[in-house]
């Protein structure tokens, strides 16, 4: 006997959308096709009128870090009930709140953190000073982590000059850059002024980090990044100005890639007049205008994954009456896929293919999750059973999150995830988790090969 079938639904791959069955063994995909072509199964799973989907792969997720207090064992949960069967995390090298000042220690920490976790998971190494030893890359590299994230903002940025270093030598290693993208001096001398005018309410706030400011550091990136030759990976690119930088200079997919998140899909500035200072993150919201042309820019190929940025804060940490007083980030792991789904399938039309790919192929292939993404047989059996007409109404009350609130609070949204399996295992179902603690496991990602983007 195989472990288990799931048997009645639609598969969805990147490719297309067809009826099949899905075979299961040994935690991973041991066969497509028709039930009665299959061994018999100690389990069935029931998938009539839902689809049958890969697991969702969230490479920007914030747990156990300086800026998030979400656990990995709280934080996967809201994962796995929302589908997202790996998550990538961030380890810092150095910075002042952390007792430690290598990467070798940064993602030796998430590791021991993550033992809890639900869902599987890896993490980015962050660079804080371009001028690190060439031997904590390659350490980090051999420990299974060949991303490594830079800033341009904060006071942990680096300048053009630092990227240019880091992108040379990470180039020189085949391995990924990641940056957040905003700039420095237009950013900080609007910040200065918003305070010195007193302009605190939150709904300022997206006035103190303009498009521009984010375009204009996504460009000096990625000119930079063609220079070095250094796989470029743009993160949270928030709207039409930005992702339109990013195009300017990208061919095919085989060198520069970027993401946008499902906030900047699903919301717009007004939130910061609904929820206040509970929706500043950055980069900040944009014009509804801006999430259209975001979509569009999916369905084109010129941005390729959708993220969460997923961060986590108790209310009293965000709800402060300066915007600048308020904890920078939001949750979003538990209703990302919903989310997304409505907001671009739903509603603007996107494919299922696309949503499969912008959300469980291309990040996994853009990070090195050999086994993850896909429904290709002798892969993980990471899968979501998906009820795509289920409507569900969106409340922090639901949160596995150890956030108590949700910029989602009220929406109502078509799609929901009803079981998810890792590794051939149910870990998900009805709402409710089914194992223990400790069933994710630390991957070891190889080093990526990009190729131009299908």
């Amino acid at each position: 006997m195989i472990d288990t079938i799931i048997f009645g639904g639609e598969i969805v791959t990147a490719d297309g959308v067809f009826e099949a069955d899905v075979a299961i063994d040994d935690g991973v995909i041991a066969g497509i096709g028709a039930e009665d072509t299959f061994q018999s199964a100690s389990e069935r799973i029931d998938a009539t009128n839902r689809l049958v989907m890969p697991g969702v792969v969230d490479p920007h997720v914030h747990l156990a870090g300086p800026n998030s207090i979400d656990t990995y064992e709280a934080g996967t949960a809201a994962a796995a009930l929302g589908g997202v069967t790996t998550v990538c995390t961030f380890a810092w090298g150095s910075r002042e709140d952390t007792d430690w000042s290598t990467l070798e220690a940064g993602i030796e920490y998430q590791q021991k953190e993550g033992e809890p976790a639900f869902v599987d998971f890896s993490c980015h190494a962050v660079i804080t000073d371009e001028a690190i030893p060439g031997t904590e890359l390659d350490t980090a590299i051999e420990n299974g982590v060949p991303s490594f994230k830079l800033f341009t903002a904060y006071d942990f940025g680096v300048d053009n000059g630092g990227l240019e270093h880091a992108f040379e030598r990470i180039a020189e290693r085949d391995a990924v850059a990641l940056v957040h993208t905003e700039d420095p001096d237009v950013c900080g001398r609007r910040e200065a002024q918003q305070r010195t005018d007193g302009r605190s309410a939150p709904n300022e706030y997206p006035d103190s980090r303009p498009i521009h400011a984010e375009a204009m550091a996504a460009d000096d990136a990625v000119r930079l990044a063609q220079e070095t030759g250094v796989n470029y990976y743009g993160m949270h690119t928030s709207g039409e100005d930005s992702a339109r930088a990013i195009l300017t200079h990208r061919d095919d997919g085989s060198q520069i890639r970027a993401e946008t998140c499902a906030h900047y899909l699903a919301l717009d500035r007004s939130a910061y007049d609904t929820h206040g200072a509970l929706a500043v993150m950055a980069p900040p919201l944009r014009e509804p205008s801006d999430s259209d042309a975001l979509t569009e820019h999916l369905r084109r190929g010129s941005l390729d994954v959708v993220s969460t940025d997923h961060v986590a804060f108790m209310r009293e940490q965000k709800d402060a009456e300066a915007w600048w007083d308020a904890g920078f980030g939001i949750n979003g792991l538990q209703r990302s896929l919903p989310v997304v789904h409505n907001e671009a399938v739903v509603r603007r039309g996107v494919s299922y293919p696309l949503l499969v790919r912008a959300m469980c192929t291309r990040p996994a292939r853009t990070f090195g999750f050999e086994s993850k993404g896909t429904l290709e047989v002798g892969t993980d059996a990471d899968i979501i059973v998906f009820d795509p007409d289920k409507s569900q109404t969106i409340t922090a009350e639901s949160n596995a999150s150890l956030a108590d609130y949700t910029v989602y609070e009220g929406k109502k949204v078509q799609g929901a995830v009803e079981t998810t399996l890792i590794r051939g295992t149910v870990v998900a179902a009805d709402g409710e988790i089914q194992v223990d603690p400790g069933h994710g496991q630390f991957q070891q990602r190889t080093l990526p090969t990009w190729e131009a983007v299908q």
